[in-house]
Order: C-alpha cells, then sequence, then structure tokens
C-alpha cells in the first residue's frame, strides 16, 4: 500500500512540474496528441500460447508530445471498472472455472494534458474511466479541495489489448516428511502432506484419501494437511481431521486389511477437476503391515538397555489367573518403532487398549509419557509403570517436572540416584494391611531414588530397605488407575512367583480388570 502511495505521488508531481511544459503556440494549432500504448507481449497469427492463471502482464506507453504519467487497465469478464495504475507490469491471479479459460485484457496510456481541476467523471472516447485518482489525505472516500490528484489528459482511443488463454494447472502434492511408516504397527497411524497449486492453493478443493483401494477414495477439505486414521472395526478406519477426536470425518475408510499389508494413496484434486497422480505410502518398495490388537492389554516395551527382558513379562502375563491372559494382551516396542507423528498417534493407539504395562531401564520416553498418560487416563484407562530415572547430569537428563506431568510426586526422597542397589534389596509393603507380596531385587540396579508421593491423591505400596538406600519405591493413585514402581520388576523377582502375584493383584483386583 505504501509503495502505491509513493507512485501516485510521483505522477501527481509528475504531472504538475510539466505543466510549464505545454505546447507552443504552433503546437496548439495541431493539437494535443494521444498517447500510444503497447503490451509486451504481441500476438501473433496463431495468437499467444496458453498461460498459467498466474501471470505477469507488461506493458509501456509512448507520447509524442508530453508524459506518461499512468495507465488504466481492465480484464473483461473481470472487472467492470476500470483501475488506474503508475506501474508498467502487474502479477494477477486470475480465476479460474471447471474449464481452460480465455481472458481478454486491455491497457491504455494516459499523458499530462490535463485540464487543471479535479473531474469525478473521466470519459474519453466514449468511454468512462470514473473519477479521477486521488490521495483521500481525510480517509472520507470523497475527493475535497486540495487534496492531491491525478490531472488525467488525453488517453489512447485504442487500447493495447490481449487475449490470455489461460489453462489450468494440475495441483501437486507430496508426503510430509514426518509421514514414515514402520514395517508393522497396530491399526492407528497418523499422516500429513503438504499441496501446491500454481494457480493459486485456493483452488485446491479436495483431497481424495485412500486405503489399498483407489477406485473409492474418500473425499476431504482441500484446507486438510493432516489426519490420524484409527481402528473402527476389522475393516474400517475412522479419519480423525488433525488427529481431533472432536473433529471426526463423516465417511470413513472402508478397506483395512488387519493382520495384512496396506497401502495408503493420496490425491489432490482442483475446482477444475484436474488431480495430481495418486502417490503411495508406504512406496512401493514397502511394506505397512498392520496387526490387529488381541485384547484390552498392552505391554509397552520401552527398554534401552543390554539386558532387554525379552520374554519375561509376556510369560506373566501369559500365567495369571491360570492363563486367563494367554493370547489376549499385545506388546508394543517403542524404543525400536518409530512412529509417524508420535505425539498424536501412540496417544491414539493406546486408546485401542484400556489397561497398559509400561516397563523400562533408566532411560524411559519422559517426555511422551508426560504427553499421553493423563490423557489415557482421563479417557478411561488405567496404566502401571515400572522404571528408573537416570541423574540429572548424565547423557539421559532427568527433568523432575517433567516425571511430575504424569506422576503425582511431591519431591525425590534421593536427590541423587544410587549408583547401585545390590542383590538382596527388599521392597517391603508400606503398610501391614496391603494386599501386595513383598519383592527382593535378584540382580544389581543402577540409578535407583526414592519418592514422596502425594499424600492427599496416592497410597504408598513398597518401601525400599537396603545397605544403600531407603524410603518410599512404589505407589498407587487413590482412584487405582495409575501404578508406579521405580525399579524394573524383572530385576526384582529373587523370590520367584513375587513378581507375578503382585502384577495378578495389580491388575485383576486393583485395576478391575475382567477376562
Amino acid at each position: 500500500m505504501k509503495k502505491k502511495l509513493l507512485l501516485l505521488i510521483f505522477a501527481i508531481s509528475i504531472a504538475y512540474l510539466t505543466q510549464s511544459c505545454r505546447e507552443t503556440p504552433s503546437d496548439n494549432l495541431l493539437g494535443n496528441r494521444e498517447p500510444e500504448t503497447n503490451l509486451f507481449l504481441q500476438p501473433d497469427s496463431s495468437g499467444i500460447s496458453q498461460q498459467k492463471s498466474r501471470l505477469t502482464v507488461h506493458w509501456w506507453g509512448d507520447d509524442p508530445d508530453g508524459l506518461i504519467i499512468g495507465y488504466y487497465y481492465k480484464w473483461e469478464g473481470i472487472q467492470d471498472n476500470w483501475s488506474f495504475t503508475t506501474q508498467n507490469s502487474i502479477q494477477f491471479s486470475l480465476p479460474i472455472g471447471t474449464v481452460d479459460t480465455n481472458y481478454n485484457f486491455k491497457v491504455t496510456a494516459i499523458d499530462n494534458s490535463g485540464n487543471g481541476k479535479y473531474d469525478n467523471s473521466v470519459i474519453r472516447n466514449g468511454i468512462n474511466f470514473g473519477a479521477e485518482p486521488f490521495i483521500d489525505a481525510n480517509n472520507n472516500n470523497i475527493y475535497d479541495d486540495g487534496e492531491v490528484y491525478i490531472d488525467v489528459g488525453a488517453i489512447d482511443k485504442t487500447p493495447a489489448t490481449l487475449d490470455f488463454p489461460i489453462k489450468n494447472s494440475p495441483p501437486e502434492i507430496e508426503w510430509d516428511d514426518l509421514s514414515i511408516l514402520p514395517t508393522v504397527s497396530f491399526p492407528v497411524v497418523t499422516v500429513g502432506w503438504a499441496t501446491a497449486d500454481i494457480d493459486g492453493d485456493e483452488t485446491i478443493i479436495n483431497i481424495n484419501l485412500a486405503l489399498n483401494d483407489t477406485l473409492n477414495p474418500v473425499q476431504l477439505k482441500g484446507s486438510v494437511k493432516l489426519v490420524t486414521l484409527r481402528y473402527l472395526s476389522d475393516t474400517e478406519m475412522e479419519i480423525l481431521i488433525g488427529g481431533d477426536e472432536n473433529d471426526i470425518n463423516t465417511e470413513k475408510l472402508q478397506t483395512l486389511r488387519v493382520n495384512d499389508n496396506n497401502r495408503l494413496y493420496i490425491q489432490a484434486k482442483d475446482i477444475s477437476g484436474a488431480t495430481s497422480p495418486f502417490i503411495p505410502l508406504p512406496d512401493t518398495s514397502q511394506t505397512w503391515f498392520v496387526k490387529k490388537p488381541s485384547g484390552r492389554i498392552v505391554i509397552v516395551d520401552d527398554y534401552e538397555g543390554n539386558i532387554t527382558p525379552p520374554t519375561f513379562y509376556s510369560d506373566i502375563f501369559n500365567n495369571l489367573r491360570g492363563g486367563a491372559l494367554t493370547g489376549k494382551f499385545d506388546v508394543l516396542d517403542i524404543q525400536t518403532t518409530n512412529l509417524p507423528y508420535p505425539n498424536l498417534t501412540f496417544l491414539h493407539t493406546l486408546k485401542l487398549w484400556d489397561y497398559i504395562f509400561w516397563y523400562s531401564d533408566f532411560t524411559p520416553s519422559l517426555e511422551i509419557a508426560s504427553i499421553v498418560t493423563q490423557k489415557f487416563i482421563n479417557g478411561g484407562g488405567k496404566i502401571a509403570f515400572s522404571m528408573t530415572f537416570q541423574d540429572s547430569t548424565s547423557n539421559y537428563a532427568f527433568d523432575f517436572p517433567t516425571v511430575q506431568n504424569f506422576l503425582p510426586i511431591d519431591s525425590l526422597g534421593q536427590k541423587k540416584p544410587v549408583g547401585f542397589v545390590f542383590p538382596g534389596a527388599n521392597l517391603l509393603k508400606s503398610n501391614q494391611s496391603s494386599v501386595f507380596p513383598a519383592l527382593k531385587t535378584s540382580t544389581t540396579v543402577g540409578f535407583v531414588r526414592t519418592f514422596y508421593p502425594s499424600s492427599i491423591t496416592t497410597t504408598k505400596i513398597y518401601d525400599l530397605s537396603s545397605s544403600q538406600i531407603n524410603g518410599n519405591i512404589a505407589f498407587i493413585d487413590n482412584n487405582k488407575d495409575l501404578f508406579f514402581v521405580g525399579l524394573p520388576l524383572n530385576q526384582c523377582n529373587a523370590n520367584p512367583g513375587t513378581v507375578e502375584l503382585m502384577f495378578d493383584i495389580l491388575f485383576f483386583d486393583e485395576f478391575g480388570y475382567q477376562p
């Protein structure tokens, strides 16, 4: 706007400066000669080639006996009135319809032979160009005496004109960098994409999303850039726009294949009906196996250490209540599985189940745990954690406020962890009425610290008793939906069967799981 104002002021200044350069008496006898206007592109006998709808048009004017102070231009069929400019080129974005379109552009030069007064109507050669342009100093949209204006002189009676055949360009679409599917996942995934159209991104009106079958895609709005796809049945996935559970698309993807390979496809469509090619995810050289959940319980493997217990917890869950959970739980390894948009995908994946056991060593995924835990509980889920926390001065920084985001801990009992707790350390009942069995460490455990859980919202379960460190090490919240123990339970089974009994009591009696 500022640039246009400066150009207008410059043109007005030129107009006034040249008033002293009026024609000589002999020139006046001949009369003022009109300017001539030219366009940068001139059509040949076959016309100009088709253009894209966003283009720059150039023009210039010549005046044999004066100065060019501006131009009037108009797009026939688009503009009702003529527009004024002091520029010699403008980039236009022309509207495109459902078919290729021809647009006619007209531009005509103005010289400085004005009449010295403001005109509310400029009529030349039978054409009404409207009021003379002016600087509206008081912003009342009306010319007032004293305001600076363009004193329009002669106007080329044969405006330069050019037909522009506008060809609609198809849109483009590509998956974004975070949309990389793992080889195997449960039936939840978040994907995003980027679109572009040289005719203007606003011309993209639909995104076609397909699962395995591109013949019947789901049509989304062109403004959608990200979705979470979530399991609804063995053949259906619902579409959460932007990953938002409050914005679920009416139409579902109907072609899910559980326990089989799947592939996503996406396509952009513009207002003319032109489409981009469908692009697949993963690409044709990769596979995405979608595994159906086996039951209502998931074990989250967040163990990064070299001594990952590959079957310890699976064996326990298979044995609980005489094998009541055999084949009815799943294992989700979040250390080796890279999920697209992990914050969204992981949360919605967890909601496939009602109960979680999340175990780690001293390198738990604290940030993602702090994001998903309360949301999972708010949705009716119950979750148990088993992990330790590394010292904040180490490579694995322990951020206590992050832990407080998902665990009701008031403060740390041991400000820095003990380097090692030897085998034989006891996890004793915090109160004698507790139904949980006592536990004992079976191997050396690193980075152990004690806690002061909230005295208002939690009940203490275990106190650690050893020659190196003492204090509370485990608790359950009073709503019976969150349990935490600050040790890896796979290293607390010195008395065989006690950890299994603890899980039996926790999931069936405290959490209320029913097979």
